[in-house]
């Protein structure tokens, strides 16, 4: 098959761009630079064909898509800083990004009928309660400006196409970029100490693991919504640092606060980040490993 993939500076895309090269499919990558500005750390997709691309360039969007002819387009990109979203002087660049870029390329997808793949969010639900989000749950109701673009970006796609996927994930983490794991394990070697928060729950998910199912999705004709997070539970981000901490040999004391203890954050998040996957093995889609594995592979191979 032929892929083409935005984001691939990121963390997931550039997953999605190795997966592709080991299965032996022909991928073209894109990001907002020139050139590949992800990790060069010697995986095939630092060799493999890119594009720079600003997804909120309509005709650019359409003239490259309509070039390669893909037979599956994985839209990685977005505009993921969720404080920053809320700066008034930049909801509309957000929306723009998240929104426009996506019915952009739902368009083009539309215009060489080739599928479509959405990456989304927990965040397009208002987070109350404690029970697990399904797929086909339509009580949306985001909490801030980056869910609520999510969200738009998805209705943009379920209402341009019919061959699509929509997939929900959570709490990610990869080796090509900046995470949770990345910048508390930098911050527990330098302090005796850290707080983190205890009353959200959810599931991480490694992109090694996911971009694994996302290609699998892509082979198949099981078109819809689904949520992909790795297994092992749900948990708070207290206990996923206590953890990784663990399993990275840091001593450092990790103290359990609540969200309005925190108080750092602007933008409104979810306490409730719990994400149905039954929907996945219904499909016979293998289910990611447990979070704990993925932990442990992932600290093998970062940096740290």
């Amino acid at each position: 098959m032929k892929f083409f993939v935005t984001g691939v500076n990121g963390q997931l895309g550039h997953d999605v761009m190795n997966e592709l090269k080991k299965r032996g499919h022909e991928g073209t990558g894109s990001d907002l630079t020139e050139t590949y500005a992800g990790a060069e750390d010697g995986s095939p997709v630092t060799q493999m064909p890119y594009v720079g691309l600003d997804i909120t360039d309509k005709e650019a969007v359409r003239r490259i898509i309509t070039e390669l002819k893909p037979d599956a387009v994985i839209h990685c990109a977005a505009w993921t800083a969720v404080d920053m979203a809320e700066d008034e002087d930049k909801v509309e660049k957000v929306r723009a990004v998240n929104a426009g870029g996506t019915r952009n390329i739902a368009d083009a997808c539309k215009a060489v009928d080739c599928r479509m793949m959405y990456l989304s969010t927990d965040y397009v639900f208002n987070g109350q309660g404690t029970e697990p989000w399904k797929p086909d749950c339509k009580e949306y109701q985001p909490l801030n400006v980056y869910g609520q673009t999510k969200l738009e970006g998805e209705l943009a796609v379920s209402g341009t196409l019919e061959k699509y996927f929509i997939v929900r994930i959570a709490w990610v983490f990869g080796l090509n970029g900046k995470n949770f794991i990345r910048t508390m394990i930098n911050v527990g070697k330098t302090h005796n100490e850290v707080r983190v928060v205890n009353d959200q729950i959810g599931t991480p998910t490694y992109t090694f693991d996911l971009a694994r199912l996302l290609v699998d999705m892509c082979e198949t004709e099981k078109y819809g919504y689904y949520h992909a997070t790795n297994e092992g539970g749900y948990i708070s981000w207290y206990d996923f640092c206590v953890e990784f901490y663990k399993q990275y040999g840091l001593t450092t004391k990790v103290i359990p606060v609540t969200t309005k203890e925190y108080g750092l954050s602007r933008a409104a998040r979810p306490a409730n980040s719990r994400l149905d996957k039954s929907k996945l093995s219904e499909a016979g889609f293998q289910p990611l490993p447990t979070w704990q594995d993925a932990v442990s592979r992932y600290l093998k191979e970062a940096k740290l």
